[in-house]
């Protein structure tokens, strides 16, 4: 199954509400980034193993590691958790700043160093979601 296949069947196996904030976050998402690469990590490790939540990835950066390897990996993503949705920020350098500049605007939702979790769109200002996606989206070295 490709990508889109592997993101549309994630997406419509979600329970609603939470499945049509997902597919909302995902057609805002494209809407930013539209020719952006496109991610499905299923969340499980190379044995097989569950290690985290399935992921939706947007975009491409290079990550580089303390020993000097490199992986390509994706800028933006997009995850049902237990309690709601996380959409994660990556690569920015300042790990303060998301919290910062959006985590009293953007309403009732927990902002980390990477991480926006909210239980649904609802509770968030989705403009403000954009804006802090759209930064993350310029910091592209």
């Amino acid at each position: 199954m490709n990508v889109q296949g592997q993101i549309a069947e994630y997406l419509t196996s979600q329970p609603e509400p939470k499945r049509s904030d997902m597919q909302a976050l995902h057609r805002m998402i494209l809407e930013l980034m539209p020719a952006c690469k496109l991610w499905f990590l299923d969340g499980k490790n190379d044995d097989g193993k569950t290690v985290s939540n399935p992921n939706i990835g947007y975009g491409l950066q290079t990550i580089k590691y303390a020993g000097g390897k490199t992986r390509e990996f994706y800028r933006i993503g997009l995850s049902a958790n237990t309690s709601g949705i996380s959409v994660y920020i990556l690569g920015i350098e300042d790990k303060k700043y998301l919290a910062r500049t959006y985590g009293k605007k953007i309403g009732k939702a927990s902002v980390t160093g990477y991480c926006i979790k909210f239980k649904t769109i609802k509770d968030i200002d989705p403009d403000i979601l954009q804006s802090a996606i759209r930064y993350g989206v310029e910091q592209v070295p």
